[in-house]
């Protein structure tokens, strides 16, 4: 897998000061994309142990609330195999804090009906997950006042709840929502 970016200090991609990864790759090529460049599987840099020990180094700060995955598109097939060892790692070393996913696949139609049955990968990974910003990108529907999400259509899962209920739990700051 390639990878875009690596944010060391990100506060716009879930609360809290954050660490961020970019991966390439996306299927998605969404109107208006805020990171068309990632859509090539193969720009940026390969993503190796080294940037793995990078990211697990950054995460140690007792300020950093958690990890941010972004593209891209985390939930491509190529890039949930390099993602889930890595993945592991992090909530081994670091179970309390939280990782955020941005993804332009649909929680539901997408990624429990298809992927979760088809890849033991999606199985696992999706458990490492805290919060999924799911959806693709818009452009007519682009609101900037919505945050954590670029339009209205996205949503913000919360990830255990939804999995834990059999249905979807929206996130917000004030707690969690039943859809």
């Amino acid at each position: 897998m390639n990878y875009a970016d690596i944010k060391r200090i990100d506060v716009a991609n879930g609360p809290g000061i954050r660490v961020s990864l970019f991966v390439s790759g996306c299927t998605h090529h969404c109107k208006g994309c805020f990171n068309e460049e990632t859509w090539d599987f193969n720009y940026g840099q390969f993503f190796s142990e080294k940037e793995e020990d990078q990211i697990i180094e950054y995460l140690k700060e007792d300020y950093i609330e958690g990890l941010s995955l972004l593209g891209g598109e985390p939930f491509e097939y190529s890039n949930q195999q390099c993602l889930l060892p890595f993945l592991r790692r992090v909530k081994a070393i670091y179970p309390d804090k939280d990782i955020w996913c941005y993804t332009g696949y649909d929680f539901e139609t997408d990624i429990k009906e298809k992927m979760m049955v088809k890849w033991p990968e999606t199985r696992e990974i999706i458990r490492y997950i805290d919060i999924l910003v799911d959806g693709e990108f818009i452009e007519d529907k682009k609101d900037l006042t919505l945050r954590f999400r670029g339009s209205s259509n996205q949503r913000i899962i919360d990830v255990p709840e939804s999995l834990n209920k059999g249905e979807v739990v929206l996130w917000n700051q004030e707690g969690r929502i039943t859809q």
